[in-house]
């Protein structure tokens, strides 16, 4: 606050603001004596302003002794209207730049709160403006402020849609950050993270209804309600939250997203952060990148033996686009990864494009996508083209132009992964055909599609043997699966499994290869159905037969399988 010791207004002999401060016993004399020996090599600097800077006073001690110098009653921020009273030729933007904020208008004369009464340029310029004889009250500087934003965004929301919250925004933001910073929020924030390393958590949810903030963590692919929060944490916590990942706070209307690294127990953990809107607040889902649990082994992604050896020889083909597909969730990146940490990355020059780089890889290039700033996959491919790479990585192809791109860089000697949202492995070629690729371009390029699921792998501690019916199996079709003394499990649960029954997932994988018959029913325009069926003659196992395996070997439950992996021969 801009305070000063004056003799702007017209008094025989007003105490001086120190004398003030010394006489209240706010002030010691030769603390005084020193502020004011510094104020003479700032003689800029009013003495009050000085003093609090100083830490000798506080800026309501210094509000208080001026009030008593130019006998003007002080007011709070409590005590000012919700709005500034309308004055002709008053503008706001001279309200603000001055901290000026009329209070009443009555009889000419002007109720107004100002920072600075001791200014004499001030008084005239309201004097002059208004024609009022004015009746001075004195606040703070911050209050002023704080009074001055909040009616500024208060008349703005009059105007907005409905159900923008038309409170004093400013100081609700102040009083957000206050309750972000409180000792037990940040405690139980740092509990909710903590979390995840036992539960072995995917996902953080923080959901707000009507009885309170509900608290969900996602494990082996299934959510679970963990804690109920009482309501008037919601804030809070969600608040905390998006401190943590850099997030603007005041926003509260429109999606965010951020990123929060930390170390839990000896881990590092990133925490991809996204925020919605929703009718009771907002709703934050913190997805876990835990570095040191990340398993880039394809030996150990549950791929069948024979699936694996076509896996790894498409790895080594010099050219040609190799895809994976499957619902958000299922590893199709963890996937790439492991596929890439298998390639001489010295030999071969490898570049990724990813949004967002989840995991860095030694020896690999790896761009991280930022369309804020126009960095997009079609421009970043179109660059690193020139960058002369062996292998490109594109962590999704999106849109018609990357999946162009994609094609051209297979044609001319890269060989190239990426990543569709497909049901099957044959969905991945029609959708490529729906997004504008020519088939004859599609036969040249695509040599392989793997479509992936992950199911729930059962307890080792818990699970019991059992056998299915008979009828079951049969509608199954676990008959043309020849497979010769099946160990079904069923799920049971434990204190180690914590009564799920499940501990951890598994991948189950369909793999296409392109050979000259699947070209030719392509360029040939069949189905989704066609091509996936023409694949399953051609020897192909299917996601629901290679989930069945994995149930007639004991590691997962027909449950898990029907819940999974059913048959799809559509995208």
């Amino acid at each position: 606050m801009n305070i000063a010791t004056t003799t702007a207004l017209p008094v025989s002999r007003r105490p001086l603001l120190g004398e003030i401060l010394v006489a209240a016993g706010k002030l010691q004399p030769r603390d005084l004596d020193r502020a004011l020996l510094a104020q003479r090599e700032t003689p800029q600097t009013q003495l009050g302003q000085l003093l609090v800077r100083l830490g000798l006073v506080t800026e309501s001690d210094v509000l208080q002794a001026l009030a008593e110098q130019l006998s003007i009653p002080v007011v709070t921020l409590d005590e000012l209207p919700p709005f500034p009273v309308e004055v002709p030729g008053l503008m706001p933007e001279f309200q603000r730049a001055q901290l000026v904020y009329p209070m009443a208008l009555q009889d000419e004369v002007l109720t107004v709160a100002v920072a600075h009464p001791e200014d004499d340029f001030l008084r005239k310029a309201l004097q002059m403006v208004t024609g009022a004889r004015l009746d001075l009250r004195l606040a703070s500087e911050a209050d002023l402020e704080k009074a001055l934003q909040g009616s500024l965004v208060s008349a703005e929301s009059e105007d907005a849609p409905d159900g923008i919250d038309d409170t004093d925004a400013a100081e609700f933001v102040e009083h957000l950050k206050d309750l972000a910073s409180e000792a037990p929020v940040i405690r139980r924030v740092n509990q909710m993270i903590a979390r995840v390393v036992d539960l072995r958590a995917s996902d953080i949810h923080l959901e707000p209804f009507d009885d309170g903030l509900h608290v969900r963590y996602r494990v082996d692919g299934q959510i679970q309600l963990h804690e109920r929060l009482s309501p008037n944490l919601s804030a809070a916590v969600t608040s905390r939250v998006k401190l943590m990942a850099h997030l603007d706070i005041a926003e509260r209307r429109l999606p965010q997203d951020g990123r929060i690294r930390t170390r839990v127990k000896g881990r590092e953990l990133d925490l991809r952060v996204s925020t919605v809107p929703t009718a009771h607040g907002e709703s934050v889902v913190m997805r876990v990148l835990d570095r040191s649990s990340v398993r880039l082994e394809l030996d150990e992604m549950g791929f069948a033996a024979d699936t694996l050896a076509a896996w790894r020889r498409l790895l080594d083909h010099p050219y040609g686009i190799v895809l994976v597909t499957g619902p958000t969730g299922s590893g199709k990146t963890t996937t790439l990864y492991a596929s890439l940490a298998k390639l001489d990355a010295n030999a071969q020059k490898i570049i990724t494009v990813e949004d967002p780089v989840e995991y860095q890889l030694p020896g690999i290039n790896q761009i991280q996508i930022h369309s804020a700033i126009g960095l997009t996959f079609a421009r970043a491919l179109r660059a690193i083209l020139r960058q002369d790479p062996d292998i490109i990585m594109i962590g999704e192809m999106r849109d018609t132009e990357t999946a162009q791109i994609a094609v051209q860089s297979a044609l001319t000697g890269h060989l190239v992964f990426s990543t569709l949202h497909t049901n099957t492995a044959a969905g991945a070629i029609v959708r490529l055909q729906d997004m504008g690729v020519e088939r004859y371009l599609i036969t040249s390029s695509v040599i392989g599609v793997l479509s992936q699921r992950l199911v729930r792998q059962l307890c080792v501690h818990c699970k019991a043997p059992y056998e299915p019916p008979p009828a079951l199996l049969e509608s199954l079709g676990f008959g043309r699966l020849d497979v010769a003394n099946p160990t079904f499990c069923r799920a049971v649960g434990c204190e180690r499994c914590r009564g799920t029954g499940y501990w951890g997932r598994t991948g189950v994988h369909e793999l296409l290869v392109l050979n000259d018959e699947l070209r030719r029913r392509i360029l040939d325009g069949s189905d989704t159905s066609a091509l996936h069926a023409h694949a399953v003659q051609a020897g192909m196992r299917s996601l629901f037969e290679d989930a069945l395996l994995k149930a007639a070997q004991g590691l997962t439950s027909l449950e898990e399988v029907l819940r999974v992996a059913q048959e799809h021969t559509d995208a």
